[in-house]
């Protein structure tokens, strides 16, 4: 059976979300909500996953999951505010507790804060977990290599894969975050493409200039045509290949505001004793 998909884009972090519905009965889950975050104005607001709520009325779903492919860098999660208007329960890789351990550090964030590690999700995935959707199963995928908690999620013949892979002409994800790694990466992709799927759907595109952006690829296409990992592709020169251009790349834009909100779940950082919220940024001293 083939789950019903609705995609969003979030022009300004050129973000997919996801409303996967199961059909027959109605049930579904939300992939990757983003929550929308203006930093010159620190003002925050819901319209973007408000958005996919109201296509979940339209469409009669009832939200049962809310999956995070792993801890973006690149746009602040919706996550708990959906959360807490459709009492459905979020979900990402139990490799979040690694990653939210080594940004408590770099933070310097309070260890004794409730929503730092794993109890800031309702379920941590391992690979091979399975969670249902009505008369389908969300099956989990680890496919680390852009970051350690990385996953997949492979929904009757679609799969949802994060950063692992961008369309054919943007590539492949990143590999410089903390517990990155471009040989893991190359592994991953080829799982994706042993998986039974036919179509891939995409946390991010990045398509050339004058080229609409892409929700949807087939995973036969991204095997014959995508510019880094393809049929023939070797993996030491992917692996090079990764390592050149990740020297060259710069932080993502909403790095520390996306990470600070993303380790906790969705949420905000708890107010200060004056009533105020704030995002701390780490200073490098030249």
């Amino acid at each position: 059976m083939q789950a019903h998909v609705t995609p969003f884009f979030h022009a300004t972090t050129s973000t997919w979300t996801y409303l996967v519905r199961d059909p027959s009965t109605g049930e579904a889950a939300i992939v990757d909500p983003v929550l929308d975050f203006d930093p010159p104005g620190g003002e925050v607001s819901h319209a973007s996953a408000a958005r996919v709520l109201a296509a979940a009325a339209r469409e009669g779903a009832h939200v049962r999951w809310i999956l995070e492919t792993h801890a973006h860098a690149d746009h602040l999660s919706a996550a708990h505010w959906l959360k807490e208007r459709t009492c459905a329960s979020t979900a990402i890789g139990a490799g979040i507790e690694q990653v939210q351990a080594t940004f408590r550090e770099k933070l310097g964030l309070d260890d004794a804060e409730p929503h730092l590690d794993g109890r800031a999700f309702d379920r941590l995935l391992h690979d091979g977990d399975e969670l249902p959707l009505g008369q389908l199963a969300i099956r989990v995928v680890a496919t680390p290599g852009h970051t350690s908690d990385s996953m997949s999620y492979l929904i009757g013949d679609a799969v949802f894969v994060g950063d692992t892979l961008f369309s054919p002409a943007a590539g492949s994800a990143r590999c410089d975050f903390p517990g990155g790694d471009a040989h893991a990466l190359f592994r991953s992709v080829w799982r994706i493409y042993g998986l039974p799927a036919a179509r891939m759907f995409l946390a991010h595109d990045y398509p050339p200039e004058g080229e609409a952006p892409r929700a949807e690829v087939p995973i036969a296409e991204q095997r014959a045509r995508n510019s880094h990992i393809r049929e023939g592709t070797d993996e030491e020169a992917f692996v090079a290949m990764r390592q050149q251009r990740d020297a060259a790349l710069p932080p993502p834009r909403l790095l520390w505001p996306a990470l600070q909100v993303n380790i906790r779940g969705g949420r905000l950082p708890p107010p200060e004793a004056n009533g105020q919220r704030y995002f701390k940024l780490p200073l490098r001293i030249g």
